[in-house]
């Protein structure tokens, strides 16, 4: 067996003890760099009250890229505001119902009819400082996880430390054993509901061992990339996110601008006290 696996194992064993004896009533309910535009796909400037962002859009998340494209030549963007503004986390904007909102109206909620389906290149894109991020609806009402269609968020994000990484990598870990011993249950679900039927505790625990060695056998147990911890401990940003959401861009300039906003005064749904607003968005290159 692969040693790293050894800190996960009881975890597993813990967690499909309760699996099993739930199994019956579970079935029946059921830093900034500057800009080099030739090297990337899309540009995009951000022009807002507190200063310009460019942004670079990546061309692994064609759904995303193209849709925000698409909405910034329609003149979408022009005149929303910026919502929701977390001091070392991240601002928020792209809620229609931002434009001619009345000063203390609670926005987030404004869509445009539609979601995009989630491109959730990680760890290639994590939410790093600066990361360019799609918002969404939770996963208790969004088990897909699809995107808004035009509500973003850029991330600023708090420092890192290689206690939280190391508990992030069992966490992302743990749900790798978990989801894959869930399938196999799943897949084996006509047996358990049998062996539970007649009382058969040995067939149960037999079967159990069973799937968990090949859970084991099935599910490499993966440490975060190099590259990802480096940049986390080095320049911070929200981990906690990683996984959860499309990162689909980075700022290229304009972080200055960025931290500027996130320090604005905001009331208790955190938006800012005085509106800070995106003029307007333009494509600088487009490929």
């Amino acid at each position: 067996m692969n040693k790293s696996y050894l800190k996960y194992k009881n975890r597993l064993l813990y967690v499909t003890m309760s699996l099993f004896a739930t199994f019956g009533a579970m079935a029946q309910n059921s830093v900034e760099m500057e800009p080099v535009y030739d090297k990337t796909d899309a540009v995009v400037e951000l022009k807002t009250t507190m200063g310009d962002i460019i942004v670079e859009l990546f061309n692994d998340t064609p759904l995303h890229r193209d849709n925000f494209l698409k909405l910034v030549k329609e003149g979408f963007y022009d005149g929303v505001l910026f919502h929701r503004v977390i001091d070392s986390f991240m601002i928020q904007t792209g809620d229609p119902n931002s434009k001619n909102a009345k000063a203390g109206e609670m926005l987030g909620d404004g869509d445009l009819g539609y979601t995009v389906e989630a491109e959730i290149e990680y760890p290639k894109h994590y939410n790093k400082r600066g990361a360019l991020a799609a918002a969404r609806t939770g996963d208790n009402v969004n088990p897909e996880r699809r995107s808004s269609a035009s509500q973003f968020y850029i991330v600023t994000g708090r420092d890192v430390s290689e206690a939280q990484l190391q508990a992030m990598e069992m966490k992302q870990n743990d749900e790798a054993l978990q989801k894959r011993f869930r399938q196999l249950v799943s897949e084996n679900k006509d047996s358990i509901e049998q062996m539970r039927a007649k009382g058969d505790e040995a067939g149960l625990e037999e079967l159990r061992r069973k799937l968990i060695k090949e859970t084991e056998e099935s599910v490499e147990i993966k440490p975060l990339p190099q590259n990802l911890k480096d940049d986390y401990l080095a320049n911070g940003g929200a981990p906690h996110l990683d996984g959860a959401y499309t990162v689909f861009g980075q700022v290229l300039k304009g972080m200055d601008v960025v931290d500027k906003i996130q320090k604005v005064e905001t009331d208790s749904n955190d938006r800012p006290v005085e509106d800070v607003k995106l003029i307007s968005a333009r494509i600088i290159k487009n490929n």
